[in-house]
């Protein structure tokens, strides 16, 4: 198990209405580093890898705990995290807090400006490539194609 660092039990209502309790915990620097750095964008759809995403997922999931008799027990392999999470939702809920509880640009209110930021530069990016394409395969002083054949009265 690893520690938690600065635990914090908040509580989740599932998609079945019923209440869990999860207990928090701070990333350590250089998990935090990676996590922090991959995690938004690998989940960006269409721009992102889910493999990435799911492993990443994973590594979120080992800073966080349910209450056990003897201590609380990380969620950090697929079978504790589908044994001690019912569903997809409070699976998401527990990942965006984590994000919010690990990170004070991501705060609940900032996390759509700083994503709102990476779809901006994102299309920027596919814009400009996109662009630099069309001129590299259709230069304006290309002669016409000879490609299709005259059509015939």
């Amino acid at each position: 198990m690893s520690t938690l660092l600065e635990p914090k039990e908040i509580t989740i209502k599932t998609m079945a209405g019923e209440d869990r309790t999860y207990i928090l915990s701070k990333f350590p620097a250089i998990a935090g580093r990676e996590i922090v750095s991959q995690y938004p964008i690998s989940a960006v759809p269409k721009l992102g890898d889910y493999k990435i995403n799911e492993a990443l997922m994973l590594k979120i999931m080992g800073f966080v705990a349910v209450p056990a008799d003897n201590g609380p027990l990380c969620l950090s392999t697929h079978a504790l995290v589908n044994n001690h999470v019912p569903d997809y939702e409070t699976l998401m809920k527990i990942e965006f807090h984590m994000m919010d509880y690990n990170t004070s640009f991501l705060s609940i209110g900032k996390i759509s400006n700083f994503l709102g930021g990476v779809e901006g530069k994102a299309a920027a990016w596919i814009t400009k490539t996109l662009m630099g394409w069309l001129g590299q395969y259709f230069p304006k002083d290309a002669p016409p194609s000879m490609n299709s054949e005259p059509s015939t009265p």
